[in-house]
C-alpha cells in the first residue's frame, strides 16, 4: 500500500483526501517510479471540481499529472532505464502518490544539476511550452512572440525557452511584481493588462507589423486582441481557457491575414503523440537544463498532506513559477 492524493467526490480543496491505496504493478514496458516531487497544475484544480475529466483509461479520483523520482522497479520488457535512475515525466493521473507506474517512453532523464524539487517543477511546464512554441508554433530565431499570464509555470518556461532560441518576448500579467520578476528572466516587453487592457495596441506600438506567435492560456477575453496582435501568417496557440470557452471569432482577420489558430492539451493526446512530445523535450530541452541555459522556477513547496493548501494558493493566483508537492 502507498499514500496517494485522491478526490472521492468533486468539490473544493477540502474534497482532497490523502489515502492508502494499492501500490501499482508495472506492466511489461512500464517503470515503477518512487515519486519524490510532483508539480501542481491548474488542470488538477479543474479535475477536483469535476471540470476536467480524465481521458479514456484514466481515473478521475486520482490527482497528479507530472512527477519526478527514482526508478524502483522495471517491467520485463523495459530497455531504456535502470533501477535507481532519476527520471521525470507525465501521466494522465496519479502522480501525486508515493509510487506510479509510467510507460518507459513517457519519461526523461533528470540532469544531475537539478535538485528533486527543481526537477519536480519541470515536466508539465517545459514539455507544454516547448511543444507550443516549437512543434506547433514553429518558433525561429528573430521571431517576436507574445506569451500571456507570464507568471504561470508554463509561461515562465516558455519565456526562457523562447529567449534561448533568440526570440524577442512580449509578456502580459495582471501585476507589476510578476512582470518585474519576468524581466529578470529576460522578458523584453512587459505589459500590465490591469493598467493596459488593450495589449494588442501596446504590441503594435513596439512591433508595428505584429508578432509571429501568440501563446495564450486565457481564451475568450483575449481572443480578438490576440488576432489583432498577430502579424500576417502569424500563429495563435491556445493552451488554456481560463477566461471561458465560448466566444466570437473575427473571421475577416483570420482570413485576411492568413492566420493559423491551433488548440492543444497534453493530457488528452493519443499516447504516441504524448510520448513524441516528451521525447522531443528530452532531446532538445534537457540539455539546456543540464547546461543551466534555462532554469526551473519554484515559487513554493508543500508536503503531500498539505495539498489542499497548495490548491488554495494556486486558486489565489499568487504564485510566480511552479508550486511543487513533496512526497513523503
Amino acid at each position: 500500500m502507498m499514500l496517494a492524493a485522491t478526490i472521492p467526490s468533486f468539490g473544493g480543496p477540502e474534497a482532497i483526501e490523502i489515502a492508502q491505496v494499492p501500490t501499482p504493478i508495472p506492466g511489461p514496458q512500464e517503470v515503477l517510479v518512487r515519486v519524490r516531487t510532483a508539480g501542481l497544475n491548474r488542470a488538477e484544480l479543474m479535475q477536483r471540481q469535476g471540470k476536467y475529466p480524465a481521458p479514456p483509461g484514466g481515473d478521475n479520483t486520482r490527482l497528479g499529472l507530472e512527477l519526478m523520482g527514482e526508478v524502483a522497479a522495471l517491467g520485463p520488457a523495459v530497455t531504456r532505464w535502470r533501477t535507481g535512475d532519476r527520471v521525470m515525466g507525465l501521466v494522465i493521473d496519479g502522480a501525486q502518490a508515493q509510487f506510479v507506474a509510467v510507460h518507459e517512453r513517457a519519461l526523461a532523464p533528470v540532469p544531475a544539476n537539478l535538485s528533486d524539487v527543481e526537477a519536480g517543477a519541470v515536466p508539465e511546464a517545459y514539455i507544454t511550452a516547448h511543444d507550443a512554441l516549437f512543434t506547433i508554433g514553429g518558433l525561429r530565431p528573430g521571431f517576436d512572440v507574445l506569451i500571456h499570464a507570464i507568471g504561470s509555470g508554463v509561461s515562465v518556461a516558455g519565456l526562457q525557452l523562447a529567449r534561448a532560441a533568440g526570440a524577442r518576448v512580449f509578456g502580459t500579467a495582471r501585476t507589476a511584481e510578476k512582470l518585474t520578476r519576468a524581466q529578470r528572466l529576460g522578458l523584453d516587453v512587459a505589459i500590465d493588462v490591469s493598467a493596459t487592457p488593450a495589449f494588442d495596441e501596446e504590441v503594435r506600438r513596439v512591433a508595428p507589423a505584429g508578432v509571429a506567435l501568440v501563446i495564450d492560456y486565457v481564451g475568450v477575453p483575449y481572443f480578438d486582441r490576440n488576432l489583432h496582435a498577430l502579424a500576417p501568417q502569424g500563429r495563435l496557440v491556445l493552451v488554456g481557457s481560463l477566461g471561458g470557452q465560448r466566444g466570437e471569432v473575427n473571421m475577416a482577420l483570420v482570413l485576411g491575414r492568413r492566420l493559423r489558430v491551433e488548440g492543444t492539451t497534453m493530457r488528452a493526446r493519443p499516447f504516441e503523440q504524448r510520448c513524441a512530445a516528451i521525447q522531443a523535450f528530452a532531446r532538445e530541452v534537457v540539455p539546456l537544463l543540464e547546461r543551466g541555459v534555462v532554469k526551473p522556477v519554484v515559487d513554493r513547496t508543500y508536503p503531500l498532506e498539505r495539498l489542499a493548501e497548495a490548491h488554495r494558493a494556486m486558486e489565489a493566483n499568487v504564485n510566480f513559477g511552479k508550486i511543487v508537492i513533496e512526497i513523503p
